[in-house]
């Protein structure tokens, strides 16, 4: 039987979206002497624009902003189904950074060594970066699962050897020593995929976010694996007392979640950089664990809340340009939506009232 609660114990998403924009605004209004030109940048910046000259008539304009958007919602949606597994197994694992930084290394390595053979080197690169993610992510899940070490220090602790690691071999192994910069030598052009919008580096690789999106929501809900992950994020006394492998399900959760954050690897080597340089700056594997906290660690709803993370990123670069305003209002606008989509958990009473007021 149905309560009168049942399906509002939460308020939707989209309330702690409109709020944290609107608590942004306001900070807004105290920081810059034009806060409607500045929020108009960040909320029309990254959206194309149709422009006329008499010299070339109409132009479709911003397509690198809109490119930007999407490569980023590509990487992001992957980090978050690679956040999204450990969470379902109440595993908060913080590794994310490691696991995509070797997946491009070892997609990298493999473009460069099959470069001449395009229709191999392509999905090679691609099942070396879900195989390098895949079992730096079931080193910290073997750790949990068999030693009880806290998943959070053992992922961060990884995430700083995976991030040397690929530094040291970068530097003195696998370096293209005729450039000025320290970096791989550059994924052959036969073995890349062609840009679908001018002036970015959007490509076919897109097809990663709902092939992977679909694949991760048939793991969850359709497998005995998937039935596992959910009993022993929901109740591990439970599960173990059922027979149902704990430790084993939690060490596959991580490894699984490693695997995505290396196809999301496999994407920045072959569908962003081409090469990768030895400063390439971690802190992704933490915007993918927002992804997952804004989606509810629901994965058919991680993709929209990647394209809203990266929308968000490349407005701020637009109001930044555009205003007396800096991108770090932007970071104070995606932690109120974040504090604000977590916190609803807190408020169900409050929002039953307010429904019942109504």
């Amino acid at each position: 039987m149905t309560t009168p609660s049942d399906g509002l114990q939460r308020p939707p998403a989209w309330l702690a979206i409109v709020l944290a924009l609107a608590v942004g605004f306001a900070l807004t209004c105290l920081v810059s002497r034009t806060p409607g030109i500045a929020f108009h940048a960040l909320l029309t910046g990254p959206m194309p624009q149709l422009r006329w000259s008499d010299e070339t008539g109409w132009q479709l304009m911003r397509l690198t902003r809109v490119g930007a958007v999407i490569e980023d919602t590509v990487t992001l949606s992957l980090l978050g189904l690679a956040v999204l597994f450990g969470f379902r197994a109440r595993q908060f694992s913080i590794g994310a950074d490691g696991q995509f930084f070797l997946g491009a290394l070892a997609a990298t390595w493999v473009g460069v060594q099959l470069g001449g053979f395009p229709l191999l080197g392509l999905p090679v690169a691609l099942i070396a970066a879900l195989s390098a993610g895949f079992l730096w992510g079931g080193i910290a899940g073997v750790l949990k699962a068999r030693f009880g070490a806290s998943e959070i220090v053992t992922t961060l602790m990884l995430n700083l050897i995976a991030v040397q690691l690929f530094r040291a071999v970068v530097t003195h192994a696998f370096h293209d020593g005729g450039i000025a910069y320290i970096a791989t030598p550059a994924v052959p052009t036969p073995a890349l995929l062609a840009p679908l919008l001018p002036r970015t580096h959007v490509t076919l690789l897109i097809l990663l976010v709902p092939l992977a999106t679909a694949l991760a929501a048939w793991l969850l809900a359709r497998t005995t694996l998937g039935y596992e992950l959910r009993v022993v994020g929901d109740a591990p006394a439970f599960a173990a007392q059922t027979g149902v492998p704990v430790a084993r399900t939690v060490a596959l959760s991580m490894a699984i979640g490693g695997a995505f954050a290396g196809l999301a690897g496999f994407h920045l080597s072959h569908g962003l950089l081409k090469r990768l340089p030895v400063d390439l700056n971690p802190g992704l594997g933490f915007e993918g664990l927002v992804v997952a906290l804004l989606a509810r660690n629901e994965p058919r709803a991680v993709p929209l809340a990647a394209l809203l993370y990266a929308y968000l990123k490349t407005g701020a670069q637009a109001m930044e340009l555009a205003s007396d305003v800096s991108r770090e209002m932007v970071l104070v606008i995606q932690a109120c939506v974040v504090l604000l989509v977590v916190s609803q958990r807190l408020l169900p009473a409050s929002w039953l009232k307010w429904k019942a007021a109504r």
